[in-house]
Order: structure tokens, then sequence, then C-alpha cells
């Protein structure tokens, strides 16, 4: 690496706000010898930029020994991360490669065929006559020659071991302050009939298993009745694109479940396993790691030479550097400025009680009447609602449409969320968007959105395992430090420039007492948005008020539907039912309730 081409690497024509500096502080944070830097940088910082300029620093062909690895991947867990760089004129140099679900078959009568169920997926020995043409083999051959490879962090993870994507001399991670709990949730076997194709389960469903010890016995017979299976599907000439599925699948659970056990059975490993299974014998299991060091080096550290991590949220040095496996004396912090006013960021408290689920039937229907006098105060803007759960999401909705202002409320589920999210973008007007997990990779700048409400503080979910055994060892920093960095992120979506503009609104008073309890990890630039918290003047509760703007009235019939008959599954569409949500079968819900999201999708 060549850290003094970092500023004519840079691919904007001029700097704005502290990209100068960040990049000058980068520069000398590698020149000290770090093998890792962290980078620090609020919204608007042009962190996309920033990574470009530090990729372009790798090591070239004509400058390496032969055993010396050359270029660098660009990678981040957010999809809609890569699809900003994907459309960013100055980033055009990165090769983006995908998985093979992104592609569709070019062959006559496939091409409605994703590549991973295409015939070469399906036919043994199969000859592509136009795999030389074929979208995702082109991408990857042109991705694995180019200087600069940039794919989804899932994608980088999979690919660890490759001959295709192997080392290179620097690897730059976009919003890497989530690094270690990806890690830990790509580590995680997750054995249900969700993810267990049906024949194996049937044949090897699982005992009653209260402590790790008793799923290694199940594990091993599970890996033995996948890998039968394998052989069964192996003796075909050609497989149905169903089989081509449970062919892929299962080969990732021989994977995944060889390397469980390797990693327990590994007298020196350092990596800690707890199990949930919550319905007793014959129902999903989950087995999760509490330290994915060892998965993040195989996967991560061991794929570069340099690295550089990058987010607005990475609120304690030392704590993320023990998380993800790093030894932090060879870890540099490098600190952006923020360069938005502090008053065109503001934070309103608007709390109406606690919004835990012991209050949240008392709280949640005052923080409905709180939403309407906010779209009262915001007759002409849209708005955002961060409802943390789709149970908060839901009974939300129904409030509002019974207070009557439905016609100006959107929402989605989980099945057509981006499709919502992006009608409710391009869309005139005023409409409020209630969403869920959109706290993070959200860019609302300008008039997209001028104000939001945090429903609920974000807490990980005490039902998880891992968060059980963490609390149970006083890990109570990190749960304060975890609930903060989501708030963080959640507050960034709506200014995304120093003269952009957005107003926050708490709405659940263990926000506050949360920006108390964290204090020592919050940022010095976040600290100030905290300080001037204050209270707004809003006017009274008149719901007719709130939709004026769109011709509504408070009639309680608003399009939002609470009645069984309505439907989400229009694009943006304003509905009280989450369509397979409420509506569909206790089953499905069920197959969801005891996963570490569970507080997200339900309760």
């Amino acid at each position: 690496m060549d850290p003094s081409r970092i500023e004519s690497e840079f691919p904007a024509p001029s700097y704005r706000g502290a990209q100068e500096t960040a990049l000058g502080r980068i520069r000398e944070a590698f020149e000290d010898g770090n093998d890792v830097v962290l980078v620090r940088a609020p919204t608007g910082s042009g962190k996309s930029l920033l990574a470009r300029a530090i990729a372009g620093c790798a090591r070239r062909p004509g400058e390496a020994e032969p055993h010396q690895p050359v270029g660098a991947y660009y990678t981040t867990p957010q999809v809609s991360q890569l699809d900003d760089v994907a459309g960013d004129d100055l980033l055009e140099d990165l090769s983006i490669i995908r998985g093979k679900g992104n592609y569709d078959c070019i062959l006559p009568g496939e091409t409605n065929t994703p590549v991973d169920r295409a015939p070469c997926a399906r036919e043994r020995g199969f000859d592509c006559p136009v795999e030389h043409k074929c979208p995702y083999f082109s991408d990857r051959a042109i991705a694995s020659n180019r200087s600069i490879a940039a794919m989804t962090l899932a994608y980088f993870m999979k690919t660890a071991g490759s001959d295709v994507f192997g080392m290179r001399d620097v690897v730059v991670v976009d919003e890497a302050h989530g690094l270690a709990e990806w890690a830990e949730m790509y580590a995680t076997l997750d054995l249900s009939p969700r993810t267990i194709p049906q024949v194996v389960w049937e044949a090897c469903e699982p005992p009653n298993v209260d402590r790790i010890a008793d799923v290694e016995g199940y594990a091993e017979r599970l890996r033995t009745t996948c890998q039968r299976r394998q052989k069964e599907l192996r003796s075909k000439v050609e497989l149905s694109a169903a089989e081509a599925g449970e062919r892929d699948r299962l080969a990732e659970l021989v994977r995944d479940l060889g390397w469980f056990l390797e990693d327990l059975r590994d007298l020196d490993s350092q990596t800690t396993w707890v199990v949930d299974q919550h319905e007793g014998a014959g129902t999903a299991v989950s087995v999760k790691p509490m330290d994915p060091a060892r998965y993040l080096h195989h996967t991560v550290w061991d794929r570069g030479s340099k690295f550089a991590l990058l987010s607005a949220t990475i609120l304690n040095k030392d704590a993320f550097c023990r998380g993800a496996g790093l030894d932090p004396s060879t870890v540099a912090l490098v600190d952006v400025p923020h360069t938005f006013p502090v008053e065109n960021r503001p934070l309103y408290d608007v709390t109406q009680g606690k919004m835990t689920y012991e209050h949240r039937d008392e709280t949640l229907p005052k923080v409905a009447r709180t939403i309407v006098r906010l779209m009262q105060h915001h007759p002409d803007e849209k708005g955002l609602v961060h409802a943390h759960s789709y149970a908060i999401s839901d009974r939300l909705v129904s409030l509002l449409n019974d207070f009557g202002v439905g016609d100006r409320v959107r929402t989605h589920d989980k099945e057509n969320r981006d499709a919502a999210l992006e009608g409710w973008k391009r869309s005139d007007g005023s409409d409020l968007f209630v969403s869920v997990k959109m706290e993070e990779a959200l860019d609302l700048k300008g008039d997209l959105c001028r104000w939001q409400v945090l429903c609920k503080a974000p807490y990980p979910n005490t039902r998880d395992s891992r968060v059980a055994a963490r609390l149970e060892e006083g890990q109570w920093a990190w749960y304060y430090r975890t609930a903060l960095r989501t708030v963080i992120q959640a507050c960034g979506r709506v200014v995304r420039a120093p003269d952009d503009y957005g107003a926050t609104y708490l709405a659940d008073s263990s926000l506050l007492d949360l920006f108390e309890r964290a204090k020592a990890d919050t940022p010095g630039w976040f600290t100030e948005q905290v300080d001037r918290v204050s209270t707004p003047d809003l006017p009274s509760f008149q719901p007719s008020a709130a939709v004026e703007s769109v011709g509504g009235s408070a009639s309680g019939a608003g399009g939002l539907g609470g009645s069984s008959g309505s439907s989400a599954s229009s694009v943006g569409s304003r509905s009280g039912s989450r369509s397979g949500s409420s509506s569909s079968s206790s089953s499905a819900d069920d197959d969801y309730a005891n996963h570490p999201l569970s507080d997200v999708w339900g309760e």
C-alpha cells in the first residue's frame, strides 16, 4: 500500500466539508504503520469517496513481488449502499459483482431464470454455449481482474478461500460498525424447517436441546443425513429448479455444520457457542457464536494486508476491536469532524412514556395522537416513523386509521418493503411512511423527508441467548452502546448535506434515559444534538387538519384499511394490514417468533 497516493486517488474534482482533512489523517495513520484504520465519519462526509481514495492506494501489479497481493476490495453489508455505489459516476471504476441469484440466464426459454437455477446449475455436465456472455460470470471475471472489486459483505464472506477472489492488498469495509454482529449472524446455524430441506428435516428432527453439549450429536447426525441426500441428488442427470436449490442449501449446511463441529471440538478455540430452542424436541434450533473472531479471521482479516473500516458509529475503539478480534495496538481511529450545523439537525422531546412491552398498550395510543399532531405541524412535508417492529407498526397504523388520517399514511411488509419505500420516495405530497428496520443506509435528502419519529429505544432483543448471556456477564455498556448506535444511524437519515435540514422527534422516554446511560460513548457532534433537545410547540389534536393537504377528512375511513380486506401489496400502498403478517397462518408466525430479530418481525 502507498498511502501517499490517497489525495491523488480522491475521485471528486474538489473537496467538500472535512474530506481533505480526513484524507490527511487517514494517510498519516497508515504511514504510522497501522494495519487497520477505523474512520469515524458522520453522515454526509462522503464516506464512499473516502473509501475509493483509500482503495486507490493499494499495491499495483507493476509494484509487487510475485508473492505480494495487489488491488483492493470494497465491501459493505448494505445492499442499498452497493446500489448507490453502482449509480455514482465518480465511482465507476469500482467493478461490482453480486450473487448469482441477482442475474438472469440468457439462454432462450430461461431468461426469467436466475443463474443459480439455470441449466448449468441443474444439469450435470451441461456445456453452456453462451457462458462467455453470461452476465454473472462476465461480471465475476471483470471484478476478479480489476484493481477494485466491489461486493456486499455477505458475498465477500462467502467467497473466502476461493481462487477467484483471493487475498488483496487493501480491504475497505463501508458501514463497518456492525461487523461483529454481521459475522455472528452469518456464522449462526439456524436449523429449522425453513432452512433444512423437508426430506432431511423429517429424517432427522432435533431432540430436546437445553445446552450446547446437546447439539453436537445432533449436528453430526444432521450432517450425515445431508450428505446422504446430496449423493441422491448427484446421482441424477438433471435436476429441477427446486432440486437445484435443495442441492445448494445442502452444500451450505454441510459446510456450516462441519465448521461448527470443528470449532466446537477445538480446545484452543476462543469461540463460545450458545443455543436457543424454545419449543422443545422436534422444533427449530438456533446455534450462535458469542465471539465471531475466528470466523472473521477466515472471512475478512485473512483477505487483505491493510484495512480501512468506515462508519459514523464506531463508538468505542477498544470495544469494537474486542468484538472483531483485532489487536487495538495495530488499529488507529481517525475522527472526521461533522460539518452540518447543529441547528439543522434538531432533536425534539415528544415522549409519551415507556415503549417497553409492559407499558406499550398504554403508551402507543399517546404516541399515535402525537404523530397526528406532528402531521398537523408538518402539513406539506413528508415524514418517516421508525416503528422498530412490525408489531408496533401494525398497531400504530391501525390507530392512525382510527383517527382518520389514513389517506396520508403509507406502510410496508417484509415482502414489499423496498418497492413501498421507493414508491413513497417518488410520490408527491406529504405522506407519512411507517417503517420497520430502516434506520441505516437510507438517503432521504432534501424534500424526500423533513421530519421523523423514533417510536422506541432500539435495545437488542433480550430473548436472544447471546444478548441474555452478555447481560448475565454484566455487559451493560455494550447493550446501551448498541442501542445508541442505531439511534445515531436513524437520526442521520433526514439530514444529508450542510444546507439540508430535518427534525427528529423522540417518542419513547427510554430514549432520554439511553442518552444518559451511554454518555461516555457518545460522539461529541451527537452530544451537541442531545444537549439541545427541546420540547416543540405543537398544535392541539385535530385529525382533520392533518389531512387537509391531501383533501382527506377525519371520518375514520382513511385509506389505511383496518378491515381484513385491505391489502399492502401495491407499491407504497396505504394499508393497515401487512400482507403475510397478521393475516397469515400462525405457523408462519411461529417460524419467526424465536429468531434473534423477532423484536423486529413481531412479538
